[in-house]
């Protein structure tokens, strides 16, 4: 541990240790809508900012086709809650003057936001138009099984509240590859657009778009041609407009497997290029295959981050599994394989309970899962808004982690810096250490267990001989004291992690202070705005 008295820098020639950043999701799919959402993360702000959370990933805040629409259902990019149409002027989160409140608020704070792109395809048309179609095997969509006809189709967009603003184009029948529903007998296929104008899906053959159903660039609605010129010009005309009109940091891209990956690559490259580089990227690529993922990552030359979906789904089955080895969580994982590409997670909107990817974990694992992507030194972790607030809707839940993961959170701002030693020497109790940093110098050590009690004896350093360690997260009141060789012996509970640290290290009260959740208390004035 120790190095060349002579080689070692001095403290005042030290560069300081980089701080931990985490991500949040800053919504989940049941949150009301009663348009304050913008409102309540405004308020939240200083609180989440205060836990550890540095940068949010913010629903998306494009119109969507209807006013309870959580904007994947996608009608106008130009449109961020402040024109009339589709019934509303606000979007389901509220309107655009909040919303470039909340993100100078951030701004203001320090805190991150990420934009959450829908360019895939749109919803909620203006008008049907006639066009030239032939139907594909639902499961196969590289399969024909009709002939060219034309069917009635809702892909007319001409936007008339916003009346031109920000943009002319209006989007027509060759603006897209395909539809699902046929206006003119009510009939629900698998619809590629054919003609002079329309180019057909984006190619799965040089990984364009993934080839799952044969090609998957068809997912919903109507689905966009990235390659038509006057698509890409105006796509890539708002992602500079967006940048422009509210400070962002980042984006998350969603859908990216059912779009091309050659327009992705020169969008990002042009925001680049236009707002100078430390942009954050990242892309929905959600399916459980290592490989696949490793693939896109390198097509799309590492200048990208995925979701890692296969550590979800090893969540997932460890949780609901009896006595499974905790030694191979991290296994066919993208956090693994690529841990600088890869944003870990727990859980989403889109694998919470009652939603199309659900990927259930029990309640009493979520503890643990957070420990694994909070506290070690790969990956970028990404805190869920329902494991913070709870999630609402007809099927309700409370915080996770029993209303204590602002702890693991903080645990991972304040103590989990330096070095890493694995302890994965038994299936159903791990540990590891985190050494500390010189200007970080407290480190932590994390033991947990998916069975009985564990107790897992680990070094963490003879510079920290004679100090007594206690658990941060409040769940066992052990006092670890280290020995002369730097070892201590660690325990945690029965299906329980705990977190244990220097009970006299810099910033422990910090643990002291309860982390409000009730999020949807906030007052509002009879404008809508939030009170003080």
């Amino acid at each position: 541990m120790g190095g060349n008295p002579e080689r070692t820098p001095s403290p005042s020639r030290r560069e300081p240790t980089p701080e931990n950043m985490t991500m949040m999701q800053g919504f989940e799919w049941y949150i009301p809508a009663d348009q304050q959402h913008w409102a309540r993360l405004t308020k939240a702000l200083p609180q989440l900012k205060e836990f550890g959370i540095d940068n949010i990933w913010i629903p998306p805040g494009c119109k969507a086709s209807s006013k309870n629409g959580n904007g994947y259902d996608i009608y106008d990019l130009y449109d961020l809650g402040e024109f009339d149409q589709k019934g509303t002027i606000s979007t389901k989160w509220g309107t655009k003057r909040e919303l470039v409140s909340l993100c100078n608020k951030a701004k203001e704070l320090g805190v991150g936001i990420y934009w959450d792109a829908v360019l895939n395809h749109k919803m909620g048309a203006d008008h049907k138009e006639r066009c030239p179609v032939v139907e594909v095997d639902e499961n196969d969509r590289t399969r024909v099984v009709s002939g060219k006809y034309e069917i009635d189709a809702w892909v007319g967009f001409e936007f008339p509240g916003r009346k031109e603003q920000y943009s002319r184009m209006k989007w027509h029948w060759y603006h897209f590859t395909g539809v699902d529903f046929n206006a003119e007998n009510g009939k629900k296929a698998i619809y590629k657009i054919a003609g002079e104008q329309g180019e057909g899906w984006a190619s799965e053959w040089d990984g364009d778009v993934d080839d799952e159903k044969g090609n998957y660039d068809f997912l919903m609605g109507s689905d966009i041609n990235h390659e038509h010129p006057e698509v890409r010009e105006d796509i890539m005309r708002w992602g500079s407009w967006l940048a422009n009109e509210i400070p962002i940091k980042g984006i998350r891209f969603d859908a990216v497997k059912h779009f091309s990956e050659d327009f992705l690559r020169e969008f990002i490259k042009n925001m680049d290029e236009e707002f100078g580089p430390g942009w954050f990227f990242v892309g929905e690529f959600w399916k459980d295959s290592l490989q696949d993922m490793n693939d896109y990552l390198a097509r799309m030359k590492y200048k990208f981050s995925l979701f890692d979906a296969p550590l979800v789904h090893n969540f997932s089955d460890i949780s609901r599994a009896n006595g499974a080895d905790l030694r191979k969580v991290f296994d066919d994982t993208l956090v693994q394989a690529q841990p600088v590409s890869a944003v870990t997670l727990v859980m989403n909107h889109d694998t919470q309970p009652y939603q199309a990817l659900e990927a259930p974990i029990e309640g009493w694992f979520k503890p643990l899962a957070y420990a694994l992507i909070l506290l070690r030194d790969q990956g970028y972790p990404c805190v869920w808004y329902g494991d913070l607030y709870g999630i609402q809707g007809e099927h309700t839940f409370p915080p996770s982690c029993g209303g204590d993961l602002p702890r693991i959170m903080l645990a991972r701002k304040l103590y989990s810096y330096g070095q890493q030693a694995d302890y994965f020497d038994y299936p159903t109790c791990i540990g590891w250490v985190r050494y500390g940093t010189w200007d970080r110098p407290f480190g932590c050590a994390v033991v947990m267990s998916n069975a009985g009690p564990g107790s897992k004896r680990m070094h963490v350093g003879e510079m920290h001989a004679g100090e007594v360690w206690t658990d941060v997260m409040g769940w066992n009141d052990a006092k670890i004291k280290i020995g002369d060789d730097g070892f201590g012996e660690f325990v945690c509970g029965q299906t329980s992690v705990s977190i244990w640290v220097n009970e006299k290290a810099k910033d422990r009260a910090r643990f002291e202070k309860e982390f409000d959740a009730d999020i949807y208390r906030i007052p509002y004035d009879e404008s809508g705005s939030t009170s003080s």
